[in-house]
């Protein structure tokens, strides 16, 4: 008899699961993925704005890491990968525009120099003196960045370089995640013993490295959604999951509606919030940690506009904490990525760990902020020629400090025919979905060798 196999998730984690179980499995298993969305994909979505095809939720991943090429390789999509223009962010703070620092790591400086004109002269004095101060550092420690960083170089690097990073990619701030999340070969760089904050920060540094930092799907991730499903072969159930149940050696997944699905094993590629429902009576250790894991939401406002309209040759702007700007980020995709149409897309992002600004703003609330934002920042009055509301509750996990033992608590407490992966676990952003997905599928191998 073909074993049979569940996803509950269709987002990127769900699908990357579902072909690794595909590929570990051989033609005959049957795969079925449970997702009530009206398309697979999660956050991995594209639209049409302007005429163009522009991602509205996940955007790009850092192409250093290995797991997005290489599952684009196994894909047959190797050619659909490409780079940025090589065009540079700048930092909104105190209502000016800077050139983002170079040599940090998530804004966290290497020296005074990269900090010259974002902070007061009184900072770069803190950050120059900082390796004549003693360091306390305990190995294993897991402050939040903002408590570290305001310690050794000041509150002003914490809003005006730290935050605007933190903010992008977690939707939180330096107060609410954890260094070892953040910056985890920084940290490892003090466990090592560095002298003093700018010590580590320089011995963590990456090499420089040829090529684009950041890399995105030609013709969006759609692309890379479509060849996940169809090269995975997976049966798309259009429901929800009430719960997940023993029995036996295997499982049965319990929709919605009632209905019963067997299977050998499950991956629940879920968010974290969804999570204690499908396992608390079968895993109440998993629903515990999942519920400590907070999370934000956020919203994109998607805009073209009309073709000239005089941007800067740059990749974005990330805003400071602290500003009058209700956007958190704006990007300027067709900067960024070198696209060529009759008009300019440019994304702006809303909504901050804490706030429920992305529930409960109506859309043209939103549209209006990002027209004000634009005028703001850059000067420019141009009524776009197309737009798209996107919102993401719920859907940007916090790092806080702590969290790897929080996720391996979570780990610990699942039946060996369960398993989890999603962008709560190891990491945010698509290598870190693709490599908990993997994880997930090796999991389920090894408790499938022990039985």
């Amino acid at each position: 008899m073909s074993r049979r196999y569940c996803v509950v998730g269709g987002g990127i984690s769900g699908l990357a699961a579902a072909y690794r179980l595909r590929v570990t499995t051989g033609p005959d298993a049957t795969i079925t993925v449970f997702d009530p969305a009206d398309r697979l994909g999660g956050v991995l979505r594209t639209e049409q704005v302007g005429g163009q095809v522009l991602d509205v939720g996940a955007e790009a991943f850092v192409a250093r890491r290995p797991e997005v090429p290489a599952l684009l390789a196994e894909l047959g999509l190797a050619g659909r990968q490409v780079g940025t223009t090589g065009a540079r962010p700048l930092i909104y703070s105190e209502g000016r525009l800077h050139q983002m620092p170079q040599h940090t790591i998530q804004g966290i400086p290497s020296g005074a120099v990269s900090m010259a004109g974002l902070v007061d002269d009184a900072t770069i004095a803190c950050i120059t003196d900082e390796p004549m101060r003693p360091l306390r550092w305990r190995p294993g420690a897991d402050p939040s960045v903002g408590e570290l960083v305001a310690d050794r170089f000041g509150e002003q690097v914490v809003a005006r370089s730290v935050d605007p990073l933190l903010g992008g990619v977690y939707a939180g701030s330096a107060a609410s995640i954890g260094l070892r999340a953040a910056a985890p070969t920084l940290a490892a760089a003090l466990d090592r013993g560095a002298r003093n904050l700018t010590e580590a920060v320089r011995e963590a540094l990456p090499p420089p490295a040829p090529g684009s930092v950041f890399g995105a799907v030609d013709g969006g991730y759609t692309v890379l959604v479509d060849a996940l499903r169809h090269q995975a072969g997976v049966h798309w159930v259009q429901v929800g999951v009430e719960r997940v149940d023993l029995v036996g050696r295997g499982v049965d997944i319990v929709d919605d509606e009632g209905n019963r699905w067997p299977a050998d094993a499950v991956v629940l590629a879920v968010p974290a919030p969804r999570l204690p429902r499908l396992v608390e009576h079968i895993a109440p250790r998993t629903a515990t940690a999942a519920r400590r894991i907070p999370v934000a939401s956020a919203a994109v406002v998607a805009l073209a506009l009309p073709g000239g309209t005089p941007l800067p040759q740059q990749s974005g702007v990330l805003v400071a904490s602290g500003e009058r700007l209700r956007a958190k980020a704006i990007t300027l995709s067709s900067r960024k990525w070198g696209r060529r149409g009759n008009a300019e897309l440019v994304r702006l992002s809303y909504g901050r760990f804490g706030d429920d600004l992305a529930r409960s703003t109506g859309d043209e609330d939103l549209l209006a902020w990002a027209a004000a934002d634009l005028t703001t920042v850059f000067g420019i009055d141009a009524e776009p020629v197309d737009s798209h509301v996107q919102r993401w509750i719920d859907a940007m996990p916090q790092y806080g400090p702590g969290h790897a033992d929080l996720v391996a608590d979570l780990r610990a407490g699942l039946p060996k025919a369960v398993s989890v992966a999603g962008g709560y676990l190891d990491g945010i952003g698509v290598p870190a979905c693709v490599a908990s997905a993997s994880r997930a599928v090796a999991s389920l191998a090894t408790s499938a060798a022990a039985r």
